[in-house]
Order: structure tokens, then C-alpha cells, then sequence
């Protein structure tokens, strides 16, 4: 299934894709697209129903973030192996952990505001994994059986605060609008295997970052295992799984976002977003 939620801002719909991609409604069904949703149990009840006697939604409008009520967003550091290299950083020997604040989830086509007094705001098309149950000392073999499904993310980040600024990254990660998440949340059984898709990111039309999750230093199922030996992890918790080579701060010289710049982010089968960027108003 791919669910998504669609329509104004704070007023957002739940709806599924039928088989043509058209949107079909779920407010009938289910009030949002939230951890509850997403569980065994909440997919089961999605599953069993008939998409095509749904109401046809011809025209959705905006797409909204594909998750409501997200209660983490866990992030994941330097993990594409030419990502590391051209930032000149030594592959790390366990996965690097930070956070986003929830604020910054947005739409996928939204536009993205860059923050007062930002220098350097970058890029970073990622593979989001979202989490389906409760999960605390899971193993690696076990832990894609936790998952509910996979989303694109753009994991836009202010490079002067997330480095220059001392303590944590979270605070050149967690601007307002800088966590675009979906079109859709796209469930776990259409992604067989997710160390296998590409991913890119083109800014004004040019593709900047161009790679595959099979790059990716930690894999799916190690990431929610190691997480879960430190925190349970909850239904609709985010993941970002970390950006491959191509971002602003690695280019020679460097390239930051302006406003007026597009930018058209995809990760294979997961479906596209294209924001706008804009000055913080």
C-alpha cells in the first residue's frame, strides 16, 4: 500500500493510492495516518479494504507530511561510505545517532524556508524507514519484521549551526520545514529488499546526488537494531538513514541553498518531492 495525507496544512486527510495512483479517501475509515495506523494491526484492517469503493479524490491538492504525530525523528550520520569520503570523516566503526525536532516535518512539495542568520543550508535525500511497533533489544534478523514501511526524506540541514555552533547537530537539522517527509509512506511488503534502491537529488534541474542504498554503511535492519538497544522505538517513529556523496558542504568549491532554488528529490519507488526555497518569513 502507499498512504498519504493529503489537503491544507493542519486540516490534512488520510488516503491511499488504488492501483492507477489515483487518491482514494480513508477520512471515512481512519481519522489520520498516524503510529496507531501503521501497526499490524491498524495495516490489516487497511488491507482487507476495497480501494476502488473508496472516494476518488480527482484533485488532492497539497500532499502533507505521509505520517501525523510522529513521536521521533532519529537521523543517522555519515552512513554512505563516498558521503563520509567527501566530507574527508572516517567511516565510523557504529552508527552516529542524532535527532530532528518533529516541528520540522513538512510536505513533500512544500517549500523550504530558509532560516534567519543561515550561511549554509544543504541538501540530503535520504531513505526514511518508519517504525510499525513497539520495539526495545531487537535483533538484526528480526528487525525489518518492526518496520511499517519506507518514505523519502530530505534531511535539509544548516551546515554553520549543525558544526559551528557547538553541541549537538539537532540544532542545524531542526529548522521549520527542514524535514520534508513522503509523498507516501509506502509499506514494508513493496520493498523487498531495501539496501536496493537508488536514490538522487537534482537542484535547479542539475542532479547533484546520484547513489544506492547498497552504499549505505549500516543497513536497514542494523540501524533499528542498534537503535533499539539504547531506546524502545515506537509506532511511527522516523528514521532518516543517512545522505550518499553530492551534498552542498562536500563540493569544491562549496554550494549552498538559495532562495529560488528548486529542489526535485526521489528515492526509487517511494515517489518524488520538489520544494521551492524560499527566505524565512
Amino acid at each position: 500500500m502507499k498512504l498519504l495525507r493529503f489537503g491544507d496544512a493542519g486540516q490534512e486527510k488520510p488516503g491511499m493510492l488504488d492501483a492507477a495512483g489515483a487518491v482514494r479517501d480513508l477520512s471515512g475509515e481512519i481519522s489520520d495516518i498516524t503510529g496507531e495506523t501503521i501497526t499490524r494491526v491498524g495495516l490489516e484492517k487497511l488491507r482487507a479494504l476495497d480501494p476502488e469503493a473508496l472516494p476518488l479524490v480527482p484533485d488532492p491538492g497539497r500532499i502533507g507530511s505521509c505520517l501525523a504525530r510522529v513521536p521521533n525523528f532519529f537521523c543517522i550520520g555519515l552512513n554512505y561510505a563516498k558521503h563520509a569520503a567527501e566530507t574527508n570523516a572516517k567511516e565510523p566503526e557504529e552508527p552516529i545517532i542524532f535527532s530532528k525536532a518533529t516541528s520540522a516535518l513538512s510536505g513533500p512539495n512544500d517549500d523550504v524556508a530558509i532560516p534567519r542568520g543561515s550561511e549554509k543550508s544543504d541538501w540530503e535525500v535520504e531513505l526514511g524507514i518508519v517504525i510499525g511497533a513497539r520495539t526495545s533489544y531487537v535483533s538484526e534478523a528480526d528487525a525489518l519484521d518492526h518496520v511499517a514501511g519506507y518514505c523519502t526524506i530530505n534531511d535539509v540541514s544548516e551546515r554553520a549551526f549543525q558544526i559551528e555552533r557547538g553541541g549537538q547537530w539537532m540544532k542545524g537539522k531542526s529548522a521549520r520545514t527542514f524535514g520534508p517527509i513522503g509523498p507516501w509512506l509506502v509499506t514494508a511488503d513493496e520493498v523487498p529488499d531495501p539496501q536496493k534502491l537508488k536514490l538522487w537529488l537534482k537542484l535547479n534541474g542539475e542532479t547533484v546526488q546520484s547513489s544506492e542504498t547498497s552504499d549505505m554503511i549500516f543497513g536497514a535492519a542494523e540501524i533499528v537494531s542498534y537503535l533499539s538497544q539504547f531506546m524502545v522505538l515506537m509506532p511511527g517513529d522516523v528514521i532518516a538513514t543517512g545522505t550518499p556523496e553530492g551534498v552542498g558542504m562536500g563540493m569544491k568549491p562549496q554550494r549552498f541553498l538559495k532562495p529560488g532554488d528548486v529542489m526535485e528529490v526521489e528515492v526509487e519507488g517511494l515517489g518524488g518531492q520538489r520544494q521551492e526555497v524560499v527566505a524565512e518569513s
